[in-house]
């Protein structure tokens, strides 16, 4: 841990200091939203400093979730083998979401086709995964990363940031405080907001359910070129104009926005570790979060690495 600065956490509770994991293995199957294709997604636990590694099981190849392994970003976040290029993972933000919620810090993600299956568009049935698995503390400090000063990112009216939190945060837990707005022309989105701070359980109770979405043009289009084989309104909600075309309708009022707030917190997640910041965006997607993680990581003094040591006092 040389390098390392300490953040002085709150020692009345153990829970997010030290690094965590899942107590055994678990497994799903699903289908790739874009493929169709029937995935096989198993989630298994990684010992301290292993961080969450995706493995193309077919292929035999190991792809770091970081920032700087994303490949692309239309649609959803896709990671990439460096040194493999065509090998990729994508549709990986709602799967790392649900890690980012509960903290777990290292897992090993074995799936056997190029995508993270969809399931019901949501974090939910992940989050029910680790829940049945069970999550374990190991003995290791967490590694994260305080933002020291704020960054911007911005294409045409929409922008996203990342701000420090200021020294009387650091006598608390490291946080990710996020504020996210969203202005869509059908008036069944409209304009939308979600804030919270991230914990496992605003994740669980405000986020991890909402789904992904889509209008109906764009369900249209993304036929006709061969994508959105997998999609359905099983497991996304489609709009048209002011009517929402699923059945049972929305599963919270605001449920547009906090997919988006979703989306954003596993863009996040692939910074390397847990952020100790304030996120504030307005109708960012998943290549202007990639592209601010980017950012705060070219400027040293944008950001520090410190170790989460409760039995270390922070100067």
């Amino acid at each position: 841990m040389d390098g390392f600065g300490r953040l002085n956490f709150d020692q009345t509770n153990g829970i997010g200091w030290r690094q965590r994991t899942l107590k055994t293995a678990i497994g799903c199957v699903g289908v790739g939203v874009h493929s169709g294709q029937r995935v096989n997604l198993k989630l298994r636990p990684a010992p301290a400093g292993h961080g969450i590694v995706f493995r193309r099981t077919e292929l035999g190849c190991d792809i770091e979730a970081r920032f700087d392994n994303v490949c692309d970003t239309r649609l959803c976040t896709a990671l990439a083998d460096p040194a493999h290029p065509t090998v990729r993972v994508s549709t990986v933000e709602h799967l790392m979401a649900a890690l980012a919620g509960l903290r777990i810090d290292n897992a090993l993600i074995e799936v056997d086709g190029p995508e993270i299956p969809i399931l019901d568009g949501s974090a939910a049935p992940f989050l029910f995964l680790m829940d049945c698995a069970g999550v374990t503390e190991l003995e290791s400090p967490r590694h994260a990363i305080e933002v020291r000063q704020t960054v911007r990112v911005a294409l045409g009216d929409a922008w996203a940031e990342l701000r420090p939190l200021g020294p009387a945060a650091r006598s608390a837990q490291p946080v990710l405080e996020m504020d996210l707005s969203i202005d869509f022309a059908a008036s069944a989105i409209g304009r939308q907001s979600c804030s919270l701070r991230l914990t496992p359980d605003s994740f669980r109770h405000q986020i991890a359910s909402a789904r992904t979405f889509a209008q109906a043009t764009e369900v249209a289009e993304l036929r006709a070129a061969g994508l959105a084989r997998g999609g359905s309104l099983d497991n996304a909600i489609v709009v048209d104009g002011a009517v929402i075309l699923n059945s049972g309708g929305l599963r919270m009022e605001s449920e547009f926005a906090n997919h988006k707030m979703l989306d954003a917190i596993g863009d996040l997640a692939l910074a390397g570790g847990p952020l100790h910041g304030r996120f504030v965006a307005h109708r960012t997607g998943h290549e202007l979060n990639n592209r601010l993680l980017r950012v705060l990581f070219a400027d040293s003094a944008s950001w520090c690495p410190v170790a989460t040591d409760p039995l270390v006092v922070a100067a």
